[in-house]
């Protein structure tokens, strides 16, 4: 059954202005003009079982009717038809139970529309401004490392374990010491490693960019034609973002629970147009997946057709681990030894998410062969990094073991905010199947697919209600996500409290979405 307030609003209506002295009652009726007046109606769909059945009811007595035969009106012999009939009816039997059924979910998902609505108008009265846009660390973890602003170095504490003076020029691929600090943490010799700047993006950047200009052992990329990479999808915006700026192909690969599809890879590779591939094998951007042994061990084997094939190998996440049943991911430079594909593989990692974004160091770790090939064209480019910075990153962690004890702090202040949105998609989502959503063990992201909606609709309405999301389509290359499905939750810069709320908003826009794709 139906009901609603229709009637009540239109006799408030009717009796707008019809009271008081004339000239006070034409005032009013003029300023509707330019001031409207509004008068709610409200509406509410009864889902009883039992009253529905009440209607099915009615609407059998009416609509059911016996099969009557036909009789023959007229026979003629030399016409076509010979039989002309007359009266008869196929009769009319209500599939009772189904049309209950059906118009109680009819009726359940309208009064659910309403509510849904409710909750809508309540949010945006509330005038939000939330966040959830990029992995940025909170200011409660950058506060993690500001005693190495205040301590790590003396005023006279200036000089490497070298002898070189980090104030000066020289020192181009890093101070010693730095060099195994990174090497430490990602598990090959000093002499593998190029210690950069604050951002191991622009170290990729410039490293792709060295490609495509001046090969990478062979001819430049842009005098070969077509130049392609694969794309690991869902995937990391600013990977997507160094391949189109260059006019490089991008080739979707799927992830799967265990890392990207080696299978499809290997028949990718076969074409010697294919110069490369970006991934983030531990806690994958967004999915927060980490590359299992038999897949690592794969890329290692592959074979590319073409000679200047490289793996942009981003390990941003090798430390960033939630818990203490973290994921382990296989050393990449081990895999490749059985295989002699060193050279296939470029490293790249930052402390941007360790210590400060805007202030951290940065390393390639590569084959010895790349590693003078990047050092001879860094000649040109730069004469040193900040030394100053790397000194001052060792003076505080120490070894890699200080790194490890540093990200158990972060760990209690990300893992808490993992946690909340986890919770709230698994409370709101999960009964009706309106998602799937990863459940990572580090990494900064979590990643949610929708089952019956469009991504975008839901960014859409949770941009209406005050909640900044990543923009959706941007974990696929060209910002095209096929079947507008998959969004990137980043918990780490809100509060609890805000991420609590955007959570929230987040679950009703999804619900929102789905609604209005279903009825």
């Amino acid at each position: 059954s139906f009901e609603s307030t229709l009637e009540a609003a239109l006799e408030e209506a009717y009796q707008y202005a019809r009271e008081g002295e004339r000239d006070e009652r034409y005032a009013l009726v003029e300023a509707l003009e330019t001031q409207p007046k509004n008068f709610e109606v409200k509406a509410e769909f009864d889902a009883d079982e039992k009253k529905v059945g009440e209607l099915v009811k009615k609407i059998e007595k009416e609509l059911n009717c016996e099969v009557t035969e036909a009789h023959v009106k007229e026979f003629n012999p030399d016409s076509d038809p010979m039989f002309v009939y007359e009266g008869g009816s196929p009769g009319i039997k209500v599939k009772a139970e189904e049309l209950k059924q059906s118009l109680v979910k009819a009726l359940e998902a309208e009064n659910l529309k309403s509510e849904l609505k409710k909750q809508y108008d309540d949010v945006k009265s509330q005038n939000l401004k939330l966040n959830m846009a990029r992995g940025k660390p909170s200011p409660e973890q950058l506060e993690l490392s500001m005693d190495m602003l205040n301590s790590s170095l003396s005023a006279s504490d200036w000089i490497s374990e070298d002898g070189t003076d980090v104030r000066n020029y020289g020192g181009l691929d890093g101070i010693p010491e730095c060099k195994k600090l990174f090497a430490d943490e990602l598990g090959v010799a000093p002499e593998n490693i190029i210690v950069g700047g604050a951002s191991s993006l622009n170290l990729m950047y410039d490293y792709i960019s060295q490609c495509y200009t001046h090969g990478a052992g062979a001819e430049p990329w842009c005098r070969q034609g077509d130049v392609k990479f694969i794309c690991n999808v869902p995937g990391y915006d600013r990977h997507f973002g160094i391949c189109e700026h260059f006019g490089i192909k991008m080739i979707n690969v799927r992830m799967t629970e265990t890392g990207p599809d080696v299978a499809k890879i290997a028949e990718l590779v076969k074409d010697p147009s294919v110069k490369g591939m970006f991934c983030v094998p531990k806690y994958s951007n967004p999915d927060g997946i980490t590359y299992s042994d038999e897949t690592v061990r794969a890329l290692a084997a592959l074979k590319p057709s073409a000679p200047d094939f490289r793996v942009i190998w981003d390990n941003a996440y090798i430390v960033h681990d939630l818990c203490d049943d973290a994921d382990t991911l296989l050393n990449i430079f081990d895999a490749c030894k059985e295989f002699g594909t060193e050279d296939n593989f470029i490293e790249f990692t930052s402390t941007s998410k360790i210590t400060f974004p805007g202030a951290g160091i940065s390393a390639i770790a590569a084959s010895p062969k790349n590693i003078a090939m990047i050092k001879d064209r860094l000649k040109s480019q730069t004469i040193s990094y900040d030394k100053m910075n790397q000194l001052r990153h060792v003076k505080y962690f120490k070894n890699a073991e200080g790194i490890k004890a540093h990200m158990k702090k972060h760990a209690k202040l990300l893992a808490p905010k993992f946690n909340i949105v986890l919770e709230t998609l698994e409370k709101e989502l999960k009964d009706n199947d309106l998602a799937s959503w990863s459940s990572p063990k580090g990494g900064y992201f979590i990643s949610l697919d929708v089952n019956h909606c469009s991504a975008k609709r839901v960014g859409e309405i949770c941009k209406e209600l005050g909640v900044v999301l990543t923009t959706v389509g941007a974990t696929f290359p060209y910002g095209l996500d096929p079947d507008d499905r998959n969004i990137r939750i980043a918990p780490s810069y809100p509060s609890t409290d805000e991420l609590q709320k955007a959570a929230d908003i987040l679950c009703l826009a999804v619900k929102l979405a789905t609604i209005e794709a279903l009825v």
